[in-house]
């Protein structure tokens, strides 16, 4: 194992469904020690349905093995529910797993959730020395990588307040600058990133890079966006259903998921959520519309779109900003903006009621293929509804008969219009 940084065999993971144990003190303690000692457990199942599951019982991981070289930079793709944030909390020692044998090679620090390792009554500055601690770091070490930290992070105006006050995208930012400057070998990176706003997306795609290549670290980075994924991993794994689909090379992971999503992922002009009472604020419904006001799936690139958002705010709601992203299949954003050079007032004190917003796209810039819109809102302090799957469009040029543009819109500036509804 001198080139093995992760070894994982016959890994699996059982979640237990409405119980917490066997029935039995004794079948309990068989279990206990069985996992101990690396033994099989005598009461789980047996036979080639072993992992089909049963109303008391999920797996979430189905015997998975790989190993993952030191310097590999390792991207973990698949659908919600695969089984990726299953991995990652068994390899960060989160959770332990049901069967299977994890072999890891040096200190892993790992980015999994908002927050993550962090003591909400510690200041900044405080929990920067705790997760060093927690690395087995020494205090003159951590005290060299402090100023780097807190740059890195640019919330230095806040570095001596109680975390709990920070808001998810400052909770980010100085989670990911800790993980990224501690001595550690091995960093785990979930979607959480994607909290973050674009400026910092990129900062930190470009640190895990020079860690990789410049540090030797062995990078794991989950992420929804095939863009991001391609820019940092050259090797990847697409879990499906518990299991590893497909592993190799990141490009070719990439068209295996494609064609995976493209199984369940259906062109869709319009999609309805789930009303949340506890939410403050929430999008209840996204259509597509062309500029004469009609839905449809299929949209020529001569004609305006309108990206049509239903939402409710339960509570007066102050410096309501949206950050609107127009992705392609492979992840990667075309379109980025927000609406903050709209100069709508009604954006910065939003009363009790439900609102319409429209995103206009203007005619001509969108070449022939399939887009999915990504949407968040947040307060001045946290995010509070955003959507990224369910609606898909796709676009054709039957007029004018011009090839794909893959040049990235990225400084484009979208109108943003929101009414009382």
């Amino acid at each position: 194992m001198s080139d093995i940084a992760v070894q994982v065999e016959h890994l699996s993971k059982m979640y237990r469904l409405g119980v917490i144990n066997n029935g039995t003190l004794w079948q309990d303690l068989q279990t206990f020690f069985a996992l101990k000692f690396g033994k099989e457990d005598p009461n789980s199942k047996i036979g080639e349905d072993k992992y089909s599951g049963d109303k008391d019982h999920f797996w979430a991981l189905k015997d998975i093995s790989f190993d993952i070289k030191h310097g590999d930079r390792i991207g973990i793709i698949g659908k919600n529910g695969a089984g990726k944030s299953t991995l990652l909390k068994i390899l960060s020692r989160i959770t332990a797993p049901t069967e299977g044998t994890i072999k890891i090679k040096g200190k892993v620090a790992s980015l999994l959730e908002v927050g993550t390792g962090f003591h909400g009554e510690l200041t900044g500055r405080e929990n920067i020395y705790l997760n060093g601690a927690i690395l087995g770091m020494k205090k003159r070490r951590i005290d060299e990588k402090l100023n780097q930290i807190i740059e890195f992070s640019g919330i230095e105006q806040h570095i001596d307040t109680p975390v709990k006050r920070y808001s998810s995208g400052m909770f980010v930012r100085l989670a990911f600058a800790v993980a990224a400057h501690l001595d550690s070998d091995i960093l785990i990176a979930d979607e959480v990133l994607a909290v973050g706003d674009a400026e910092f997306q990129k900062k930190a795609l470009d640190k895990m890079g020079d860690l990789s290549t410049g540090e030797g670290r062995t990078v794991l980075f989950v992420s929804h966006n095939m863009g991001a994924i391609k820019k940092l991993c050259a090797n990847g794994l697409v879990l499906e259903k518990g299991k590893i689909n497909f592993c190799g090379g990141i490009d070719d992971c990439i068209t295996e998921y494609t064609q995976l999503s493209g199984n369940f992922i259906e062109a869709k002009s319009e999609k309805c959520y789930e009303l949340d009472e506890t939410k403050p604020f929430q999008v209840e419904k996204v259509e597509i519309l062309n500029n004469e006001g009609k839905q449809l799936n299929v949209y020529e690139s001569q004609e305006e779109k309108i990206i049509r958002i239903h939402c409710i705010s339960r509570v007066p709601v102050f410096g309501l900003y949206g950050y609107f992203a127009l992705r392609r299949t492979d992840g990667e954003s075309l379109i980025v903006c927000d609406n903050k050079e709209d100069g709508n007032d009604i954006f910065n004190n939003l009363s009790k009621g439900r609102y319409i917003i429209d995103i206009n796209i203007p005619k001509s810039i969108l070449a022939p293929g399939d887009y999915f819109p990504y949407l968040s809102f947040s307060d001045n302090s946290s995010l509070i509804d955003s959507f990224l799957e369910g609606i898909k469009f796709k676009v054709v040029d039957t007029i004018s008969g011009r090839g794909n543009n893959r040049n990235a819109l990225t400084s484009l500036i979208l109108n943003w219009r929101i009414i009382r509804n």
